[in-house]
């Protein structure tokens, strides 16, 4: 992807990136966005073949050492049932519960209109029950079955300004906070500000001198007052 082009992100079912993306062009007006939708079972094939910048993939994916994959959150799983199902009046289930059921997989939207029949159940990720959410069916969590991961991938060395900035945005970097290195500064001085202790030398110290060495005396400011000062000293003498 060239500079040029939208920056584009490609999202598996059941992820909303409006937060982000929103974020994104409040923050990068001048970069347009792209959203395109990827079945999962193809949620690294735009990323590889440099079609989307990045992605939001459902783990587990290939170990392959050419991506960059940061995972962001936990997603619930969730039995869905037809309506009139014995487990529509259930609050929850655990994986024993429903041992006895036969399992639909494929396709997730296939597979909730096989069960609004009454054929089956499927588990699957919250966001996509929510997803594919309809009068017929109802969705229960799953207690103790393995949550999925949702995270960010991209090819690690397509890592451009761009990809930076999103992946910024998503683990929840402000506006304010900056990827630029700092000016180098010059050296820092120390200043003490506690008041200097009786008979302390004032090194180092604003101001040291005869009044840091604890001396009341204060140096003359000008010739006409060292004469003055002078012929007070005469005078006692005397």
């Amino acid at each position: 992807m060239t500079e040029g082009q939208p920056f584009t992100i490609a999202a598996v079912p059941g992820v909303t990136p409006t937060k982000w993306t929103r974020a994104w062009e409040q923050r990068r007006p001048e970069w347009p966005l792209a959203v395109t939708r990827t079945a999962q079972a193809a949620q690294l094939d735009d990323v590889r073949a440099g079609h989307a910048d990045i992605a939001f993939v459902r783990l587990p994916i290939d170990d392959d050492a050419s991506l960059s994959v940061i995972p962001l959150y936990d997603e619930q799983p969730m039995v869905v049932v037809s309506q009139d199902h014995v487990i529509a009046a259930l609050d929850s289930v655990t994986i024993a519960d429903l041992a006895d059921e036969s399992h639909i997989g494929g396709d997730w939207a296939e597979a909730v209109e096989v069960v609004a029949a009454g054929a089956g159940v499927v588990v699957m990720p919250q966001s996509v029950a929510r997803l594919h959410s309809r009068r017929d069916v109802v969705a229960k969590p799953v207690m103790d079955a393995t949550a999925t991961r949702i995270a960010l991938a991209w090819v690690s060395a397509r890592t451009t300004d761009r990809v930076e900035e999103f992946v910024g945005i998503v683990r929840g970097r402000t506006a304010a906070s900056s990827r630029a290195t700092a000016p180098e500064a010059g050296p820092t001085i120390a200043v003490d500000s506690r008041k200097p202790k009786k008979g302390a030398t004032g090194k180092g110290v604003a101001g040291s001198g005869a009044a840091g060495r604890g001396e009341k005396k204060r140096a003359p400011q000008s010739a006409a007052d060292a004469r003055r000062q002078a012929n007070l000293r005469k005078r006692r003498m005397r």
